[in-house]
């Protein structure tokens, strides 16, 4: 399974654990989509106002000496929106009815963020394979190079132009 995958697997797990939640987005905490189960709306928009609003709740919560942002949770007339940090790179976004029991939803979400924020971790990594070589050693002295070295061997000037070699 591609982390891709991966991570939508874990949002379908949120949705099928709380029944009363309609959708979900990972984000980036820069607001770009990751990966999103979330039925209506443009989860690219609910990607970009996650971030903003995961980063205003973290400096409401910081600056009132809350300490560090467990979940931001916004009320309106037919549920609730509720944004929760993934790790310290992505940000979870819930889309969950007036019905739904927000004690049992953040119980589960707290789970799922630990996985996905894992998961985004490790898909972030550098492999090996990719690796920047060292650098040479600058004290090495460098290879000397002029134009006459991309010449071919044994080229000439002459006054009427330039002439190759003859081939024996």
């Amino acid at each position: 399974m591609n982390t891709d995958s991966a991570l939508l697997a874990e949002l379908h797990r949120l949705r099928r654990a709380v029944p009363e939640i309609a959708g979900s987005v990972l984000a980036t905490v820069d607001g770009l989509l990751i990966t999103s189960d979330l039925p209506t709306g443009d989860p690219h928009h609910v990607a970009a106002l996650s971030a903003a609003g995961l980063g205003i709740a973290g400096r409401f919560a910081s600056l009132a000496g809350q300490g560090p942002l467990r979940e931001s949770v916004v009320r309106g007339a037919e549920g609730y929106v509720v944004i929760y940090p993934a790790g310290g790179e992505a940000a979870l976004t819930v889309v969950a009815g007036a019905r739904a029991d927000l004690a049992w939803l953040h119980a589960e979400a707290r789970t799922t963020i630990q996985r996905l924020g894992a998961l985004w971790a490790a898909a972030r990594r550098p492999e090996a394979a990719t690796a920047v070589p060292p650098p040479a050693d600058p004290a090495a002295p460098l290879t000397p190079r002029s134009p006459m070295t991309a010449l071919p061997v044994g080229l000439r000037s002459e006054p009427e132009g330039w002439r190759l070699p003859r081939r024996r």
